[in-house]
C-alpha cells in the first residue's frame, strides 16, 4: 500500500473537527497546526460532534425520570453501551460495559472490585503507563516483567514469573500498546499463559483501541481477555468518558467503588441491596454525552475500516523511521527498524543530542506549528529503563524524550515537515531565540506575545425586564 495519497489524506483530515484551524507561529502568518500528539489526546471526529448535537436535543435525566426526554436519553445511553461492547468483541451474557471517566478510572475501579487473598500478587510490566501500575500497588504486591533493550516485553521473563508465582497470581495487567514506544505486546499469547496459571488478564487498551481491532474473545477460549479499559479522548471522542469492559460474573459480586444514587436497588436504615448489572458501578448521574460520543467514535472507526487504518499507519511509520534516522544527532528509542513497523503503533520517541527535549518540543511548535509531547509520558520507570540502556549516551536523555505520535490525518507531508524542522534545530537555526519561562514552566521565544488568544465563551444578552 502507498504511504498516503493526497486524496486519502484529505478524506481523513476532513473527518476531524478543527483540523483546519490556523494558529500563530514565531514568524510568518498563522497556519494550520500539525498534530503529532495523538498518543496524549485526539480531536473529535465530525461524526462524533454530530451525534452529540443530536443527543443534546433529547437530553434528559438518564434512568431517573418518566419524562419522554428522559426515556429517549436512557435508551440512547444503553444503545451506546451495546455499541461500545460490540466494538471490542464483548459477548452478551459474558461481558459487561461500565462507563467511566477514562482508562485511569476504569483500572482503579477494577482494582477495587476484584478480591485479593493475602498471598496473591499482580504481575504487570515495565512498559506500563502509571495508570496500569499504581492502582495495583494499592491492593496487592506487584511484580514487574522486564523490558528488552528496545522496550519490548521480555516474554521469557513473563513466563518465568508466572511459573514462580503459579497459583498466587490473581491478575496480569499489561498494556495493549505502549504510549512511549508504540510496541504492542502479544496480548492473546500472554492471556493463554496467564489462564494456564489460574490468573485473569486486564489490558490497558487506551492506546490500542483507535489503531487496531480488539476482540475480548469467548470466555471458553484460553486466549480470551478478561478485562480491557479504554478512553474516549484517545478514540476521537474527547467528551470525558471511557469504559471498563469485562467479565459480568466478577462485577456481580461485592460493593462498588463509588456508592450513591443509581447504584442501589433498595436501601433501609440497616440494609443496602446493590443494583444488578452496570448500574451497580455507575453511581450518580452518568456522563451520557460522553457515552454517546464514545459510541459514535466506535461506529465511525468501524466504518472507516480499522484494518485499512492499521495498514495506512504502518506505511507512515515505516517512512517516518527511515527519515528520522537521517537527522544528525537524533537518537531513536524503541525499535527503530522500519521493517518492523507493522509490530508497533505510530508512536516514536526520540532525543536530539545536547538539546533539552522540552526546548525541542517548543521549537517544533513555535517554528512549524507541530505539536509533540516531551518528558516521560506518565511512564517514568519505562522511560528511565530505556535511557539506562542507551549505550550511545544521549546527553540530555535524563530530562526525558520527545514523542511524535500519529493519528487519522497524519500524512507524508506532515512527516516531511517534522523531519525538516528537526534538521533545522540540529543545525542550530533557532539557537538563542528561546528562553525558559518560569511562570508557564516551558520554553518560549523571546518577547513572545500570544497572538491567537481568544475566548470560546459567548456573552448572553441580559434578559428583558
Amino acid at each position: 500500500m502507498s504511504v498516503a495519497s493526497p486524496f486519502a489524506r484529505n478524506v481523513l483530515a476532513e473527518q476531524l473537527v478543527g483540523n483546519d484551524v490556523c494558529l500563530a507561529r514565531r514568524e510568518g502568518s498563522p497556519a494550520p497546526a500539525i498534530n503529532f500528539d495523538h498518543a496524549a489526546t485526539t480531536p473529535p471526529l465530525r461524526a462524533v460532534h454530530r451525534a452529540v448535537e443530536r443527543f443534546l436535543a433529547i437530553y434528559g435525566s438518564v434512568h431517573r425520570g418518566a419524562g419522554l426526554k428522559s426515556q429517549a436519553a436512557s435508551a440512547a445511553y444503553e444503545e451506546a453501551r451495546g455499541i461500545v461492547g460490540r466494538f471490542v468483541g464483548a459477548r452478551p451474557g459474558q461481558h459487561q460495559v461500565i462507563f467511566t471517566r477514562n482508562t485511569t478510572e476504569a483500572l482503579n475501579l477494577l482494582a477495587r472490585r476484584l478480591t485479593f487473598a493475602p498471598d496473591q500478587v499482580v504481575i504487570t510490566t515495565e512498559l506500563e503507563h502509571h495508570a496500569n501500575d499504581l492502582p495495583w500497588r494499592a491492593v496487592a504486591p506487584v511484580v514487574h516483567v522486564r523490558s528488552t533493550a528496545t522496550g519490548a516485553l521480555d516474554v521469557e521473563h513473563y513466563a518465568a514469573l508466572l511459573q514462580q508465582y503459579s497459583g498466587r497470581v490473581r491478575l496480569v495487567a499489561v498494556t495493549g500498546a505502549s504510549n512511549v514506544t508504540g510496541y504492542m505486546p502479544p496480548i492473546h499469547e500472554l492471556a493463554v499463559l496467564a489462564h494456564a496459571h489460574g490468573a485473569a488478564i486486564v489490558v490497558d487498551a487506551a492506546q490500542l483501541a483507535a489503531h487496531r481491532r480488539i476482540d475480548l474473545g469467548d470466555l471458553g477460549d484460553p486466549a480470551h481477555l478478561d478485562y480491557i479499559a479504554i478512553s474516549g479522548h484517545k478514540l476521537y471522542a474527547p467528551y470525558g468518558a471511557g469504559a471498563l469492559i469485562g467479565r459480568s460474573d466478577a462485577f456481580a459480586l461485592g460493593a462498588p467503588m463509588l456508592v450513591g444514587g443509581g447504584s442501589v436497588r433498595r436501601v433501609t436504615s440497616r440494609l443496602v441491596d446493590w443494583a444488578d448489572g452496570p448500574a451497580r458501578d455507575e453511581a450518580g448521574t452518568p456522563n451520557a454525552v460522553g457515552a454517546i460520543a464514545l459510541a459514535a467514535a466506535c461506529l465511525a472507526l468501524e466504518e472507516l475500516g480499522l484494518d485499512w487504518l492499521a495498514a495506512h499507519e504502518t506505511a507512515l511509520t515505516c517512512y517516518a523511521l527511515e527519515q528520522l534516522a537521517r537527522v544528525p544527532d537524533l537518537w531513536l528509542y524503541g525499535d527503530p527498524d522500519p521493517a518492523q513497523a507493522a509490530t508497533r503503533l505510530g508512536v516514536i520517541p526520540f532525543c536530539l543530542d545536547k538539546r533539552d527535549p522540552h526546548l525541542v518540543a517548543a521549537m517544533l511548535s513555535y517554528e512549524a506549528g507541530i505539536a509533540v509531547r516531551s518528558g516521560s509520558f506518565c511512564a517514568q520507570p519505562y522511560v528511565r529503563r530505556l535511557l539506562a540502556r542507551d549505550e550511545t549516551g544521549c546527553d540530555v536523555g535524563q530530562l526525558g524524550l520527545v514523542r511524535a505520535s500519529f493519528g487519522l490525518a497524519t500524512s507524508k507531508h506532515e512527516i516531511d515537515t517534522l523531519v525538516a524542522t528537526l534538521h533545522a534545530i540540529a543545525r542550530g537555526d533557532f539557537d538563542g531565540l528561546y528562553a525558559y519561562d518560569r511562570e508557564n514552566k516551558g520554553y518560549q521565544p523571546h518577547d513572545w506575545n500570544q497572538q491567537n488568544s481568544f475566548s470560546i465563551f459567548e456573552r448572553a444578552a441580559p434578559l428583558a425586564a
